[in-house]
């Protein structure tokens, strides 16, 4: 039996089920039914832009974000999917505070659901910091699946380390 690490902390009988879908080659197909396409907002403007609307749609009065990449030295191993940062500046007198937010580089193939369960995840964090009833209580707030989203997502992230890609790249094709 291979080690789940995505999955670690989820119920013994989920599990089970992940691993014998993997036992049967089944995941990916599992994943391709539910999540037929990969998104595309491969750029960082097209990100920036896609962030910034649902931003506008559930936080308006929230701080800025002055910038929304993706990140390739985001590791997910270590439990980061993606990366709010808050960093505070001097400028004269005044303390100014800029919020970013970086993606790992590995969900620009990944479906558009995976993609906003990260950024919705990420804009919690511009209200809520630690990770509580309240955190997750908005981030359902702007993503009712939320919880379902993560699951399949660290699905997601079992097949692409344990069996390879679940989408074709344009260079295969």
């Amino acid at each position: 039996m291979q080690q789940l690490k995505y999955l670690q902390g989820y119920p013994s009988h989920l599990t089970e089920q992940v691993q014998q879908l993997l036992d049967n080659d089944k995941l990916k197909d599992l994943l391709l039914k539910r999540y037929p396409t990969p998104h595309n907002i491969k750029t960082e403007k097209a990100l920036y832009d896609y962030v910034i609307a649902l931003k506008n749609e559930y936080l308006k009065k929230s701080a800025p974000i002055s910038k929304v990449a993706y990140d390739n030295k985001i590791n997910v191993i270590n439990h980061a999917l993606g990366l709010h940062t808050f960093i505070s500046r001097v400028h004269g007198s005044k303390l100014k505070a800029k919020h970013e937010i970086r993606i790992a580089s590995v969900f620009k193939t990944a479906p558009i659901e995976f993609l906003r369960m990260i950024v919705v995840h990420e804009l919690a964090h511009l209200r809520e910091k630690e990770h509580n009833k309240a955190f997750y209580a908005l981030c359902q707030h702007m993503e009712p699946h939320y919880h379902q989203l993560e699951f399949d997502m660290r699905m997601y992230l079992t097949q692409l380390e344990l069996l390879g890609p679940v989408y074709q790249s344009a260079e295969n094709i």
